[in-house]
This record gives C-alpha cells, structure tokens and sequence, in this order.
C-alpha cells in the first residue's frame, strides 16, 4: 500500500508542475503539451486509484480519457497551425 501511495505522490507533483508549465509557458505549443501531459498523468492517476480500491471499471473510464485527450490535442493543433493544403 506504500508503494502506491508514493506513487499517487509523484503523479500529483507531476501534474502540479505540468500546470505550473500551462500557465507560464511562453509558446502555444508549451501550453498545448503541459495540457496533454496533465490529461497523461490524470489517467495515470485514475489507474492507480482504480487498482487501488479494486475497482477495474476505472481503467475503463481512464481509456476514454485517453482518446479524449488526444483528440482534444489534435484539434487544438490543428486550430492554431492549419496545414499548408
């Protein structure tokens, strides 16, 4: 249980420092990658919360985050930095 309480731990210093790294970045595209980075950790925060308290349903929801997150973060780049078509 120690184990994954340390672990809860790095993954909540991770995601404060991924939000810092929103906030202040100087590009976009920092701003756009601490995002993704922070919707990473949060799935990864939910798969050790799922394992955890033994609830596999967590995983299930962490994946469809997962996709959300990442069409969230095509759709931003492709927003901000159309191709040349």
């Amino acid at each position: 249980m120690t184990m994954f309480a340390v672990a809860m731990i790095a993954v909540l210093v991770s995601l404060a420092l991924a939000m810092v790294r929103a906030i202040a970045g100087p590009t976009l595209f920092d701003r756009v990658l601490a995002v993704n980075s922070t919707g990473t950790l949060a799935v990864l925060a939910l798969a050790v919360i799922g394992f955890v308290t033994g609830r596999p349903e967590f995983l299930d929801i962490a994946i469809l985050y997962t996709l959300l997150n990442l069409v969230g973060t095509i759709a931003v780049l492709r927003y901000f930095h159309p191709s040349e078509n």
